[in-house]
This record gives structure tokens, C-alpha cells and sequence, in this order.
């Protein structure tokens, strides 16, 4: 018995099969393109995506040897906050769709907050992005913008609901990924009738919210002449990606807290009612495990902000594994320079969206060297803010997992643990998170696993770093000026963009 798991993510898809221990046994990438026409529009194509997700199975059941029969379910984790309108027929009806990180509804967050606070609207949907990211905004700006398109729309699918109605004929969708739509209750598990009345929009415009391990449907011939799936094989709702990730990095337990270190950054935490703060605006969707919700800070541009001061103040010069061996020699502090990673703009966690990266506290004599360690310090400090934030609102675990790319960096994972002041563990699973939630669900579809407290034993520690006392300090000394540093960016983002 084999599994396969699709991790659906902004760049491209991962394909995993499984064996029925959850072992990975291959593992396949394929790419595909996003488009910015403008600033605040962020597009990708579905049929991409599926072109993708074939090309991603049969290299995967070639390489591996694999027949289509051996497969016993397959299930995806798909990027959130994505909008594909469908017509009667299942077509979609938009060559190139907003993903997750388009705003370009900024007007509409403005006109629905009009008729519904909101502060109402965040404490019932747990929706701390960017207000114009979810989905409902998204869709009142299609059906401003294309009313005869938006008319001949039956449904909105999600990035991995889509693949699954193209793989089965069958539309459904998740809690998981229903949380993220601007219009689902974190409270009811229901998508909530005020918010849709307040937006102008059908109650029925998204599929109906079934379990993330429910089979929704089988491959269907045409699907498996396409991908390479034997036809019948089960297809398992899945998840959004965040959830999935959650599951797969530290499974569905109270207080289970891990960070992912990559162009983007976040720490997530495991609680059976979500973190809500209307001044923070942590990000919350429901997890897959039944009852349980992820929360969420996140920094737009971590890893990503990394690479700029390679390319940049480094001239592309040199691997990250050479920089962070130049970053080491530098004593902690930088000489007094900070780095704010905002490179990509504020999250609602932050003072103002406005808020841009900058270096303060430069001198004639600062290095180059020293400008390397500080933006990896100030990414740290920057989460360690939100560690801190979430501590005071939920029992968090005595230690870190940190997965994603960063986490191949051993100077990074040292400094985590000197700046956090907690052990921060490495796993073999590291890139992997959401590929092991999504196949965790589909060992669940077909009654390999009762439920998921099976995950966290796929874990081996690989590595662990414990603070020094010596630098603990340094960095204990260091937060509170990091955070005078970023509000006062932050009215200074205000300033400048009047």
C-alpha cells in the first residue's frame, strides 16, 4: 500500500510517495510561473498547476518504479487564499487567478468594513493577513470588475480543491482551507451568513466543508489518462497548506509549537480554541486534526531578505553555507547595527503595513560582514517578538522545531536558540512539513491511521542547539531596542507614503 502527497505551494508542486509506514520513499518538483502585472496583483494559472501535478506523478511513478494500482490515495495541501471561479460546467472561467499574496481588493475590505466592523470580522473568521488577501475581497472585486464572468460563476474553488475536482469531477472543500475564505466562523465551523450578506455574495458560491480525510471522489478515466493515476484510485480532501504544515511538523497536540524558516517566516502554535487579538492580529485556520486550530505570526520576508543582502551587499558572492560561516566570526550584536527585515512591507503584526527594511545604526566603520549577521539577527529578534506574543496567549511546548529551507543553516539554528533562549530541535523531516500532513491524511482516507498522533514519531532529531548563556544576554538586551527600531519604521513608512 503506497501514498501519494502533493504539496501545492507558491512556486511550484512537490510530489511524495509514501509507503505505508508514511517513509518517504521518492520525492519530485516541478515548477510553475507567477505573474505581477502590477505591485498588488499576484497571479498563476490552474491550468498550470495541473499540468504540474501530471507531470509531477508520472515522473514520480517512473523514477520510483511504482505502478499506478500500488497507490491507494493520494491527497494535497494546497496554497491558501486562492479564488478559481468554476461555471455550471466546471470550467474555469479565469485564465490566471489571484493567489494568497494578491491585494488588489483593497476597496472592497474598505466598503465591507463599511457594514460590518472590523474587529467583528477578524474575531470571527481569525483572518490576520492583510484583510485584502482572503478570498471573500477577492471576489467582490471580480464581480465589480467582471460582472458578466462573476455571473456565470457556480463556484470558488481553493488552489488544491480545484486539483481535486480535476482529478475526480467532485467539489468539496476542507475546515482547514474554508478558514481562510474571509468568511468562515472559527466559532460554528460554518461559513458565516452575515459576513456573505455584508459582501454581497452567495452563502453557496464555495463547495460544501467536508472532513480534510474524507475520500471526496476516485480518479476518473479522463484524469488518469492525464496524470497517470489509475482510474478509481481515492482522492482525500486534504488541507491548506498552513494546516498541513502544522500537522506534519509537530502533529495535532495542545502547546505543539513549531517556526518555518523560509522566504517567508512564521511561528505557528497547536491550540484547541484559536489566539485572537485584534491589536496583533495573529492569523488562524482551523487545523486538520478535528477541533483544533493553528495561530499564527508571520514575517513576509525572511529568508528572502537573506538573499537580498547576498545579491546585494555581497554581490551574489558565495553559497549561504560560506556566508553563515563569515556571519559566525562576528561577535553577536553586529556592532550595533540593526536590520529590519521588512524588505516585502508590514503584516498586521506589525505597527503599520507601511513599515520598509532598513539598517539602522550604520557607521564609517561597518563591515559588510557586519551588515551579513545583522539581517540574520534581525529575522530572528523580528520572530522572536511573535514567540514572545504567543507565549502569553498559549502553554507552548519547552522547545522549538524549526523546519524549512533555513533550518540547514546550523550558525542560524545556534542563534534561534541563543536569541529565543529555548533549545530549537532540527528534524529529518525539515522541507517536508506539509508533504507528511498532506500524506497523513490520506493514510487516514483509507484507515491506515485512526487519527494523527502518529506524526510527531516520524520525527528523528537530527540536531540541537542549546543557548549560550553568554550570548542569551546580549540578545535579551538587544529585543527591546529591535522593537523601538521597528515602530519607529513603522511611523516613518506612514510618513513617507502620505
Amino acid at each position: 500500500m503506497k501514498i501519494i502527497a502533493y504539496d501545492l505551494g507558491t512556486g511550484g508542486v512537490k510530489a511524495s510517495l509514501h509507503d505505508s509506514a508514511l517513509m518517504p520513499v521518492a520525492k519530485v518538483f516541478i515548477e510553475y510561473e507567477t505573474f505581477y502585472p502590477v505591485a498588488e496583483k499576484h497571479l498563476q494559472r490552474p491550468e498550470d498547476w495541473w499540468k504540474a501535478v501530471c507531470a509531477a506523478t508520472k515522473k514520480l511513478l517512473s523514477d520510483s518504479g511504482t505502478r499506478p494500482e500500488e497507490i491507494s490515495c493520494a491527497a494535497l495541501s494546497g496554497h491558501s487564499l486562492v479564488a478559481v471561479p468554476v461555471d455550471e460546467a466546471g470550467k474555469a472561467l479565469l485564465e490566471l487567478v489571484p493567489i494568497w499574496s494578491d491585494t488588489t481588493a483593497e476597496r472592497e475590505v474598505a466598503e465591507l468594513f463599511k457594514r460590518i466592523s472590523q474587529e467583528e470580522w477578524y474575531l470571527t473568521t481569525g483572518n490576520g493577513f492583510p484583510s485584502a488577501c482572503y478570498t471573500i475581497f477577492k471576489l467582490m472585486h471580480l464581480a465589480k470588475l467582471e460582472p458578466e464572468i462573476f455571473g456565470k460563476t457556480k463556484k470558488v474553488l481553493g488552489s488544491k480543491d480545484y486539483i481535486n475536482y480535476r482529478l475526480t469531477g467532485e467539489m468539496a472543500t476542507d475546515p482547514s482551507y474554508a478558514s481562510g475564505s474571509g468568511g468562515y466562523s472559527l466559532a460554528s465551523g460554518k461559513f458565516e451568513e452575515k459576513i456573505f450578506d455584508a459582501a454581497g455574495l452567495p452563502l453557496n458560491i464555495f463547495p460544501d466543508i467536508v472532513p480534510s480525510h474524507s475520500a471526496i471522489g476516485a480518479v476518473t478515466p479522463e484524469a488518469a489518462a492525464a496524470c497517470g493515476l489509475a482510474a478509481g484510485t481515492p482522492i482525500a480532501c486534504g488541507g491548506v497548506d498552513n494546516a498541513c504544515m502544522a500537522l506534519g511538523a509537530v502533529g495535532g497536540g495542545e502547546g505543539n509549537v513549531y517556526l518555518s524558516l523560509g522566504s517567508s517566516s512564521w511561528i505557528a502554535v497547536n491550540s484547541s480554541t484559536p489566539v485572537l487579538n485584534f491589536s496583533k492580529k495573529p492569523y488562524v485556520f482551523a487545523h486538520i486534526a478535528e477541533r483544533m486550530f493553528t495561530s499564527a505570526f508571520s514575517i513576509f520576508s525572511a529568508g528572502s531578505s537573506l538573499k537580498w543582502v547576498r545579491d546585494n551587499v555581497y554581490s551574489g558572492d558565495g553559497g549561504f553555507p560560506e556566508l553563515d560561516i563569515i556571519a559566525d566570526k562576528v561577535a553577536p550584536g553586529s556592532g550595533g547595527v540593526f536590520f529590519n527585515p521588512s524588505l516585502a512591507g508590514g503584516t498586521l503584526q506589525d505597527k503599520s503595513p507601511n513599515i520598509r527594511g532598513a539598517y539602522i545604526g550604520l557607521h564609517l566603520g561597518t563591515t559588510r560582514n557586519e551588515l551579513l549577521r545583522a539581517a540574520m539577527e534581525g529575522i530572528t529578534l523580528g520572530l522572536k517578538l511573535s514567540y514572545d506574543f504567543m507565549e502569553k496567549h498559549a502553554s507552548l511546548e519547552d522547545s522549538l522545531l524549526i523546519c524549512g529551507g533555513g533550518s540547514k543553516s546550523k550558525i542560524w539554528l545556534q542563534m534561534f536558540a541563543d536569541v529565543f533562549n529555548i533549545e530549537i530541535i532540527k528534524t529529518n523531516i525539515d522541507q517536508d512539513a506539509a508533504s507528511l500532513g498532506a500524506a497523513a491524511i490520506a493514510a487516514r482516507a483509507v484507515g491506515l491511521w485512526d487519527d494523527y498522533s502518529g506524526v510527531p514519531e516520524l520525527h528523528n532529531v537530527e540536531l540541537r542547539c542549546l543557548p549560550r548563556p553568554e550570548y542569551a544576554e546580549v540578545y535579551a538586551e538587544m529585543l527591546p531596542k529591535f522593537a523601538l527600531v521597528a515602530e519607529s519604521l513603522a511611523d516613518l513608512g506612514d510618513a513617507l507614503k502620505k
